[in-house]
């Protein structure tokens, strides 16, 4: 299924998961009020002048990508989270760490920012 929006997205996933992509989302969207929604590779997505994060949901995670490469604080703090690629994996069965979140999305943004 192609999605077209976050809205089609989000109608997609299970009720119990969909408060915590609606959180990811007012999070993105109340630290940068630049970005603008979109679907990228088939997920809800941000963009600025190009997609600088993504968010998905997953049988038992949300992900969130690209890795963040230049804040070493933020890349330390994120490694219980951090796959062999550095993409971010949250497993639904704990509380998801909405500001680390919040604060992966500037970081991204501020290196999309920069190429």
């Amino acid at each position: 299924m192609a999605f077209e929006s976050h809205e089609a997205y989000l109608e997609h996933v299970t009720p119990e998961v969909r408060p915590l992509l609606v959180s990811i989302q007012e999070t993105v969207e109340s630290l940068l009020p630049e970005a603008r929604r979109c679907i990228s590779y088939n997920m809800p997505a941000f963009r600025d002048k190009r997609v600088f994060f993504y968010f998905a949901a997953f049988k038992k995670h949300i992900g969130i990508y690209p890795p963040v490469t230049v804040d070493l604080t933020l890349i330390r703090e994120l490694a219980p989270y951090r796959g062999e690629k550095g993409n971010l994996s949250f497993p639904l069965n704990q509380p998801l760490p909405i500001d680390l979140i919040g604060r992966v999305a500037v970081a991204l943004h501020r290196e999309y920012e920069r190429t």
